[in-house]
């Protein structure tokens, strides 16, 4: 589907460009006139996006990629004045060409219409500014270059949702453009299921919490998200992140993290927002000692777990979500990467009086 250039059509992009996830792009947004009289919403949109075949707004409905005040509908919906009209879809077409590259893969799923992938960290999920090849993206190209029915070029396969570079864990992964819109639509809607296990700096009093904060990028960085009091920044995205206490050690925190809500660097953002940052999480401060004592002895012990554990301590542990073609319930879960789970082992040995 193209943009169209009438003036009353709003296009957004609901994905963020760097790492974190959702997982679909609003391409059309309408709300419709006080005056419409009542008629087929895939008629409505024929007349009023243009250059697109009422065939392919009937495939996007049946897709549940059309949305009428925020539920998916079939073609034959009629508006009515003041529906607010959402039509969601995939990535757009990339700028550069995708090349199949042997980069090995955890590969803990696969059938005929997805793919979940464990990532290790260092891994970059998609092409970019920077990152044209080495990546998860080239990786699949790699993987699935003799299956005619997958391009790795092709915005309506491929890439589900995304997590950043130095993030390890769970992927999931489109092999066909029906599959491709169905999960998409689950994480659109959040009806997906992900747990994070993240290590912080502080020893966590309460058990288990709640965090609320919208996010946008920091006026101060481009580079780096803030959370911003609510109303105050319009471009600033709601976030909320559930979390639980797993284990405390003498100046740092095991936590299990539950997105409810998927935005770019969400739980790095909001664990330092409530004075948790992740350990060694260079772009957020954590790398630097945050908890603790003065001596060169623990400078040491800190410098050595930096060593062990080379990037911010934060692993996607489980995924859930309904197949797209069966409709049963995938759970999934990994193990921690061999870098934190020495970490956390070094943790648990440590003895401030030693």
């Amino acid at each position: 589907m193209t943009d169209c250039p009438n003036e009353d059509i709003e296009t957004i992009d609901w994905l963020p460009n760097d790492d974190e996830e959702t997982a679909m792009f609003e391409h059309f947004h309408f709300v419709v006139d006080n005056g419409q009289s009542l008629l087929r919403i895939d008629k409505y949109l024929v007349d009023k996006i243009g250059r697109i075949s009422r065939n392919r707004i009937q495939e996007a409905a049946a897709a549940g990629t059309i949305l009428v005040n925020g539920t998916a509908v079939k073609a034959n919906y009629r508006v009515k004045p003041q529906d607010v009209i959402s039509i969601v879809f995939d990535y757009p077409k990339n700028d550069y060409t995708v090349v199949a590259q042997d980069i090995p893969l955890d590969i803990i799923y696969e059938d005929d219409d997805l793919i979940v992938v464990n990532k290790q960290a260092g891994l970059v999920v998609h092409p970019g500014f920077g990152n044209f090849d080495g990546t998860l993206l080239n990786a699949l190209a790699w993987h699935l270059r003799d299956n005619p029915k997958f391009d790795a070029n092709d915005p309506r396969i491929g890439l589900v949702h995304r997590i950043d570079k130095d993030t390890s864990g769970l992927l999931l992964i489109a092999k066909n453009e029906d599959a491709k819109s169905k999960l998409g639509l689950q994480f659109f809607n959040k009806t997906t299921e992900r747990t994070y296990n993240a290590l912080v700096w502080g020893v966590m009093k309460e058990n288990e919490g709640t965090i609320t904060g919208d996010l946008a990028r920091d006026p101060r960085n481009r580079l780096l998200f803030t959370v911003f009091p609510e109303g105050e920044n319009p471009n600033a995205k709601h976030a909320i992140t559930h979390y639980k206490v797993l284990e405390r050690f003498t100046y740092v925190t095991l936590v299990e993290c539950k997105l409810e809500t998927g935005r770019t660097h969400q739980i790095r953002v909001h664990m330092k927002h409530i004075g948790h940052t992740l350990f060694n999480d260079a772009h957020y401060g954590g790398n630097e000692v945050l908890k603790g004592v003065r001596t060169a002895k623990y400078k040491q012990f800190i410098q050595n777990c930096f060593d062990i554990c080379p990037r911010q301590a934060l692993h996607a542990k489980t995924l859930g979500f309904e197949h797209p073609t069966t409709g049963k319930w995938m759970q999934f879960d990994s193990e921690l990467p061999a870098d934190m789970q020495a970490l956390i082992d070094k943790w648990q040995r440590y003895n401030p009086n030693n």
